[in-house]
């Protein structure tokens, strides 16, 4: 009984808002404009059953995803450095700064004329994740226990003991943070670049040539897409970090 009535309190704002959407929808009776959730429901899965789909998501998916674990990679190292050396710290501020500060349009724009489509995607979408990953890395480095650390340095535990017990349950929880707004940019700003740079092959594509043959339904079936893998990476990089971070918290005890 409790496990279906909580099912019950996730799935009503769902069914809220697509009533609604059905709603608008109908008060305006123009498809063009804002097609029902029906029907968009059927022009997906017309998609599903076409080749191309499946060749659009994993086109693209493989390009974003890498971008992100690029991103979180070099974040990490260089947030490593940071911590340890100020003046990297104090170097990388002004380009961390105005990364965040520049509309990722423009990136788009310049990017797309310095390297070829099909490496636009995954370098934007490594932009964009790069600084909240950077710097909640960097917080979470100059949070740590610093007696603990100590103490660990005077009797000479191993780097890679000293890390996995003491560094790294205190660190995830800003990786965990950075992760979960990372996942979210990089799917926008690499579907962006994709629409701006128009990445034959990609969902920006499809989603680019649903606009201009205002094909409205099928603009709503591969927006509905874009955000079920967002959500649906999001899912799975959140339960593989609470599992390791319930792994590290054991350890820390």
């Amino acid at each position: 009984m409790k496990t279906g009535s909580g099912t019950g309190r996730k799935l009503w704002p769902a069914i809220f808002w697509l009533l609604l959407w059905q709603g608008v929808s109908a008060a305006l009776g123009q498809p063009l404009l804002l097609p029902s959730p029906l029907q968009v429901a059927g022009c997906l899965w017309g998609l599903f059953r076409t080749a191309g789909y499946w060749s659009a998501l994993a086109l693209s998916t493989g390009r974003i995803l890498g971008g992100f674990l690029a991103a979180e990679a070099a974040a990490a190292g260089l947030a490593a450095l940071s911590a340890r050396f100020p003046p990297i710290r104090e170097l990388l501020s002004p380009a961390v700064a105005a990364i965040k500060a520049v509309p990722v349009a423009s990136f788009i724009i310049l990017v797309y004329l310095w390297l070829p489509g099909r490496w636009l995607t995954g370098f934007i979408s490594a932009l964009m994740v790069f600084p909240p990953v950077y710097l909640n890395l960097l917080e979470g480095l100059g949070r740590r226990d610093r007696q603990l650390a100590e103490m660990a340095r005077v009797f000479r535990v191993p780097w890679g003991r000293r890390f996995r017990h003491l560094d790294l349950p205190q660190l995830l929880p800003y990786l965990r943070s950075a992760t979960s707004l990372g996942l979210g940019l990089c799917w926008k700003a690499g579907v962006a670049a994709e629409v701006i740079g128009v990445v034959r092959g990609s969902l920006g594509e499809r989603l680019y040539q649903s606009k201009i043959y205002f094909e409205m339904p099928e603009l709503f079936a591969w927006t509905v897409s874009i955000v079920a893998l967002s959500v649906l990476f999001e899912k799975l990089a959140m339960a593989g970090l609470a599992r390791l971070e319930r792994r590290a918290g054991g350890a820390w005890n």
